[in-house]
């Protein structure tokens, strides 16, 4: 579950094929592991329908709770301040 926990952290919001792939865990563990995960209240899961190239592709949408990633190194836009 920490190798979950860990990719999430790195990678954002993911499908459970995508972390499966990616950690060498195969499907049925890691969707039993974000449910036990979801439980202890640490990743947020939903049903996702995606289309690529027209196929749809079903799986399990999940992002860690609470966790804000880094921003993102370089130049920022500037906003101007606004006095009212």
């Amino acid at each position: 579950m920490k190798e979950i926990l860990q990719y999430l952290k790195n990678q954002g919001e993911q499908l459970d094929t995508e972390i499966a792939g990616a950690t060498g865990i195969s499907l049925t563990n890691v969707r039993r592991y974000l449910s036990e995960l979801a439980i202890k209240g640490d990743v947020m899961t939903c049903h996702s329908i995606r289309f690529e190239k027209g196929k749809k592709v079903e799986g399990i949408s999940c992002r860690l709770v609470g966790y804000i990633p880094p921003a993102a190194p370089g130049r920022k836009p500037k906003t101007p301040l606004k006095l009212s």
